[in-house]
C-alpha cells in the first residue's frame, strides 16, 4: 500500500520544514526537494513538484512504501490506538550455542556478570536426547541464579525430556517460596507435535513460566521478508492456541505461556515498524480468540544473521547496533544482539562483551527506553507500522490453516523474496558495506573455533563472500587513462568493484598514451580502461588496440558500453553478473549457492 501524498492544511505547520511566514511548509519541501531532483537529473524541468514523493518512497521487499517525509494528512485514516503507559529497559539475553558443558557454563557466567539479564540456551540433538541431560542442564547452569536470571531453552530435537530436566534443575535449585525469573521459558517449538506442546504447556503452567516460543527468525534466516516473518510468527502462534486449547487450556490461559521472536535488521525504520507491528498483530488474534484486548505475549527480537558478514565483520557492530536500537524502540521485550565475529564461527569474548554492551550503551547511555513507545505520534513510522500490518495480516490470512502455516504458500514466498533481494544486491541497490562496497582484499579474516550457527543462513552477501572465497590467482590491469584527476572517480568505482569479486588489480599511474599503458602493462589477461569520456573519445581506441597487441585477451571499459571493449562497467550494472563474466576470463569460477557453476 503506498503513502497517499499529503494535502496542505494548517496542522502541517508544525512540520516547521519552511520560513514561519510559509503557510505551506509541504509544497515548500516539495520545490526544495524537485529542485535537488532536478539537478541530480532525476526529475524533468517539467516535471511537477509533486513527483518527488513518488521518486523518493522507498519500497520494501513487500512493496510497502516508506516515505521520505512523515505528515499528519499521511496518517489522517489511521485508527486511533491506545498507547503505553511505561517506560522500561529491555531484558538483554545472551545466546549460549550448542557447546561443551563446561564452556557454556562458563560464557553463561561471563555473560551474566558483564550484565546480561537472561540466557538464551540452545542444546544440539545429541544433548537433548542423551540419557543424562538433568546432569547436562545442572552443568551448563551451575551459578546461574535462576529467581534472578531468566533461562530460555532451546531443544526442538527433545522439546519435552528438555523442559522436565529443567524443571528438575529449577526445582532443585531455588528454595521453597522462592519463584524463578520473570522471562523463564521451556521452550517448546510452535511446531512441535501436539501432545509435546500441551505436556510442556502444562508443565509450564504448573512452574509459573511460559512453555512455548512462536520464533520467525527461522524464516528470516532462510530469506523471508518482514510482512512473511510477521504472518508466519501469527500462523504458527494460532496454531499452538487451537493445540493448547483442545488440550483444555484456554487461549486467554495459553497466551500467557508464549513469547514471540523475530529479527530486527539494520533497516531501521522497517525494524522498528515491524517490531510495533507485530505487538499490534498478536493483540488483535488475542482479542478474537479471548475476547480481551491487550493481553499481549513476550516479544524477544534478535540482530539478523543474514544481514551479518564474515568479510569486514568488525562492521557488524554498527549493524547490530543500528537493529538493536529499532528493537527497543519498536518495544521489543527482550534483546539479543549477536556478537560481530558470529558468522566466523564461535564467538570469543570480545565479540560477546561488545554484542551484551550494545544493549547496555543504548538503554544507560543513551536513554533509549526512558520513553514509553518513543516511536509512537511519529508520522512516518505509524505510515509504515499500519502498512506494514496490513500486508502481514493479509498474508496470514492466506496462510493460516488448521494444522499451522501453508508450507507450499510459505516456500513460494520466501523463495520470491530470496529472487528479488539477490537482484538488488546484485545491482548493488542494496549495498553490503565492506562486501559490495568498499572491500579490503588485504583483509585477514579473524580466526574462529567452529560452529554451526550459520550453516542455514541465506546471508545477503553470499555470492560475493564465495568470490572472495576463491579469488583468482591473476589480476586486472587497470589502464588508467591520462593524469590522475581525469581517471581517478572511474578507477576507483572499478578497483571497487572489481575487489568485490576478489579481483585484484594493477594500476598504470598516470598515462599521456597508449605507450605509457603498454610500458606500465605485465601479461594481464583482463584490461579495464578508466578514464575521462574526453579522454575515451580522444584515444580510447587505440589503447585498447594497443593493449590487445600486446596480449590483453578481454578489454573492459569503465562507463557506457563502447565498440572497441568486450565488456563495461558503470553504475546500475549486474555487479555479480559482471564479476563472473571477469572472473572466467582471469580463470576463475565458483560455485553459486544453488550449486551451478559461474
Amino acid at each position: 500500500m503506498s503513502s497517499p501524498r499529503p494535502t496542505d492544511g494548517p496542522d502541517q505547520g508544525t512540520l516547521a520544514l519552511a520560513t514561519p511566514e510559509d503557510e505551506r511548509p509541504v509544497a515548500a519541501w516539495e520545490a526544495a526537494a524537485s529542485a535537488v531532483l532536478r539537478k541530480a537529473r532525476r526529475l524533468g524541468e517539467d516535471d511537477a513538484d509533486g513527483l518527488v514523493w513518488q521518486k523518493l518512497t522507498r519500497r520494501t521487499l513487500d512493496g510497502v512504501g516508506v516515505t521520505p517525509l512523515g505528515t499528519a494528512a499521511s496518517v489522517a485514516d489511521l485508527p486511533e490506538r491506545e498507547r503505553p503507559r511505561v517506560a522500561r529497559g529491555w531484558d538483554v539475553r545472551g545466546l549460549v550455542e550448542p557447546m561443551p558443558a563446561d564452556l557454556a557454563r562458563e560464557t553463561a557466567l561471563a555473560d551474566l556478570d558483564g550484565g546480561t539479564t537472561s540466557v538464551w540456551l540452545q542444546l544440539d540433538e545429541e544433548t537433548a536426547t542423551g540419557e543424562d541431560l538433568t546432569d547436562e542442564l545442572a552443568e551448563r547452569l551451575d551459578g546461574v541464579l535462576l529467581d534472578l536470571a531468566g533461562v530460555v531453552l532451546d531443544a526442538p530435537a527433545a522439546p519435552l525430556a528438555a523442559a522436565d530436566a529443567f524443571l528438575s534443575v529449577l526445582g532443585s535449585s531455588l528454595e521453597e517460596g522462592v519463584l524463578p525469573a520473570r522471562g523463564t521459558n521451556l521452550g517448546c517449538p510452535a511446531d512441535a507435535d501436539a501432545d509435546a506442546l500441551v505436556a510442556v504447556a502444562r508443565l509450564a503452567q504448573s512452574a509459573g513460566v511460559a512453555g512455548v516460543v512462536v520464533d520467525g527468525t527461522a524464516v528470516h534466516d532462510r530469506g523471508a521478508s518482514d510482512a512473511t516473518e510477521l504472518a508466519h510468527v501469527l500462523a504458527s502462534g494460532v496454531r499452538v492456541l487451537r493445540v493448547l486449547e483442545a488440550g483444555g487450556l484456554p487461549p486467554l490461559v495459553a497466551s500467557t505461556l508464549i513469547e514471540l521472536r523475530v529479527a530486527v535488521t539494520d533497516e531501521q525504520l522497517a525494524s522498528v515498524a515491524k517490531v510495533r507491528a507485530l505487538r499490534r498483530l498478536w493483540d488483535r488474534v488475542l482479542e478474537v480468540s479471548t475476547g480481551h484486548a491487550g493481553v499481549g505475549s513476550r516479544i524477544h527480537a534478535v540482530t539478523s544473521r543474514p544481514m551479518m558478514t564474515r568479510y569486514d565483520s568488525y562492521t557488524n557492530m554498527l549493524r547490530t547496533t543500528v537493529a538493536a536500537f529499532s528493537a527497543g524502540v519498536g518495544g521489543a521485550d527482550a534483546v539479543t544482539v549477536l556478537p560481530f565475529d558470529a558468522p566466523l564461527g564461535r564467538s570469543e569474548s570480545f565479540g560477546r562483551r561488545i554484542a551484551r554492551n550494545t544493549s547496555h550503551l543504548l538503554v544507560e547511555e543513551s536513554h533509549v527506553a526512558r520513553v514509553a513507545d518513543p516511536a509512537g505520534g511519529s508520522y512516518a513510522i505509524e505510515r509504515l507500522t499500519h502498512d506494514l500490518a496490513e500486508a502481514a495480516w493479509a498474508l496470514f490470512v492466506d496462510l493460516d490453516t488448521p494444522d499451522g502455516p501453508d508450507l507450499g504458500l510459505l516456500e513460494a514466498r520466501i523463495a520470491a523474496t530470496v529472487a528479488e533481494r539477490d537482484t538488488q544486491v546484485a545491482t548493488r541497490r542494496r549495498p553490503v558495506t565492506g562486501v559490495s562496497e568498499f572491500p579490503d582484499l588485504a583483509e585477514d579474516l579473524p580466526v574462529r573455533e567452529p560452529s554451526a550457527a550459520f550453516q542455514d543462513v541465506v546471508g545477503w552477501a553470499r555470492a560475493y563472500e564465495a568470490m572472495r572465497d576463491e579469488p583468482p590467482a591473476r589480476h586486472a590491469f587497470l589502464a588508467t587513462l591520462g593524469p590522475v584527476a581525469q581517471h581517478t572517480a572511474r578507477a576507483t568505482f572499478a578497483t571497487n568493484l572489481l575487489a568485490a569479486g576478489g579481483i585484484a588489480v594493477d594500476v598504470a599511474g598516470a598515462t599521456t598514451g597508449p605507450d605509457d599503458l603498454v610500458a606500465a602493462y605485465d601479461g594481464q589477461p583482463v584490461v579495464v580502461l578508466a578514464g575521462s569520456d574526453p579522454t575515451y573519445e580522444e584515444w580510447g581506441a587505440a589503447a585498447a588496440e594497443a593493449l590487445r597487441a600486446a596480449g590483453a585477451t578481454r578489454v573492459v571499459v569503465a562507463g557506457k558500453p563502447a565498440d572497441h571493449a568486450d565488456d563495461s562497467c558503470a553504475m546500475g550494472v549486474d555487479a555479480l553478473a559482471f564479476l563472473t563474466r571477469t572472473r572466467a576470463a582471469l580463470g576463475a569460477a565458483f560455485e553459486s549457492t544453488e550449486g551451478e557453476s559461474l
